[in-house]
């Protein structure tokens, strides 16, 4: 049985260090606790993942992460099942691309440099509370702390543990990095390729990367087709493809926010844990960005958890109350836009190339311009005045 007395001590203990975890234990550690990261891999470890950054990461990590990017984005390429494409762009970036491993890599380095106590290679195997804080065993000991991060990715050990009953929904990704050397990425080193009708309620990408492309499929809604036969499809319909090697595609869950009601308002604490990033389901329900939530995620819990050290009247449940006030209210507009789009994507794709307008507005969200409820009010605008001023064009004047 683990007892206090044989293990050793820490403030808390982060479990994964993905943006999350690297996010939560620098905050934890620049304030002053001490702090024990645990990661079954050693960085830098190769992520299966497309590596966009929405540009609004900068506002809550700094410009240091900028030698670690790839391209800097400044548009999107829409397409419906490979044909009708056509690119919208922005005077500003919208997105950075970056190789998981170089960008996880630098997070991490930048929580040891505070102090974070790093075991590479150590992968937490089982939890429990105790009266005084949470015990984790691995295999090579046993750690006390008076909280317990969870950012163990998708199929969190923790949250499986520690918040039994827990409703999951973890969509198929496949995904492929296509080598292309010295030639010029496609669509091109600015654009991302995005096509919404390539899968049966989801979208098929494109991000290009130093010497690769980064080439994918998801589904967000429903029941899922065959995931490798969505993949194969998109690829052979894909010019800017044509006579490359594509390799074997990696699969790997996605974590959607749980957009039925009682599912989302399911706390992500239980007693001194925490669950963040994709171990809290915290991804964008309509183009699966999880980074920026990971990272926010990480910083919002931090918070929380230097909330109730500094005042014993203040609860862990802030974290809970920060996400229902920040990250909660964007994805339920996420989410029934995501209905929309995966529902109907061929009408959807002509009203993006009609209306162009709404998606340079879009980019304000992704630029940290605005939030999805500031786009979505702004977007609803420009469309009836839109639609009104057709009409009007279209009446017969009298004099």
């Amino acid at each position: 049985m683990n007892t206090v007395s044989d293990s050793k001590e820490y403030d808390v203990v982060v479990v994964g260090m993905g943006p999350a975890g690297a996010a939560a234990a620098h905050e934890l550690s620049r304030a002053g606790l001490s702090v024990l990261a645990l990661d079954k891999q050693r960085h830098p470890r190769y992520k299966v993942c497309g590596g966009g950054l929405s540009a609004r990461i900068e506002s809550i990590i700094g410009h240091e992460f900028k030698p670690v990017v790839e391209h800097t984005v400044y548009g999107v390429q829409f397409a419906y099942r490979g044909q009708e494409s056509f690119l919208i762009e922005s005077s500003s970036p919208i997105a950075y691309m970056v190789m998981r491993d170089r960008f996880d890599q630098a997070l991490v380095e930048k929580a040891r440099c505070v102090g974070t106590e790093i075991h590479e290679g150590e992968a937490g195997v089982q939890f429990s509370h105790c009266p005084d804080g949470v015990m984790v065993s691995t295999g090579r000991g046993r750690y006390h702390a008076k909280f317990l991060i969870g950012a163990d990715g998708a199929n969190s050990l923790v949250a499986q543990q520690l918040f039994p009953g827990r409703c999951i929904q973890r969509m198929p990704t496949l995904e492929s990095e296509v080598e292309i050397g010295q030639a010029a990425p496609f669509p091109s080193s600015t654009t991302v390729l995005i096509d919404i009708g390539a899968t049966r309620k989801g979208y098929a990408w494109i991000f290009p990367k130093q010497e690769r492309l980064s080439v994918g499929v998801a589904e967000f809604r429903g029941k899922a087709s065959s995931p490798k036969t969505v993949f194969d499809r998109f690829v052979h319909g894909q010019k800017g493809l044509a006579e490359r090697a594509i390799p074997r595609p990696i699969g790997h869950p996605l974590p959607l926010y749980p957009s039925r009601r009682n599912h989302a308002s399911a706390s992500l604490v239980q007693r001194q844990t925490v669950l963040i990033g994709d171990a809290g389901h915290l991804v964008d329900p309509l183009f699966g960005e999880g980074i920026y939530y990971a990272v926010r995620s990480g910083q919002l819990a931090a918070r929380a958890i230097l909330g109730t050290v500094h005042n014993r009247n203040q609860s862990l449940f802030e974290y809970d109350y920060a996400l229902a006030q920040e990250i909660y209210p964007e994805f339920r507009v996420a989410s029934c836009m995501a209905r929309i789009v995966y529902s109907f994507p061929r009408l959807c794709h002509r009203l993006m190339h009609n209306y162009q307008e709404v998606i340079r507005l879009y980019y304000g969200v992704l630029q940290g311009h605005t939030t999805y409820q500031g786009f979505f009010a702004q977007a609803k605008g420009l469309v009836k005045h839109s639609v009104r001023r057709l009409l009007l064009e279209a009446l017969p004047i009298h004099d």
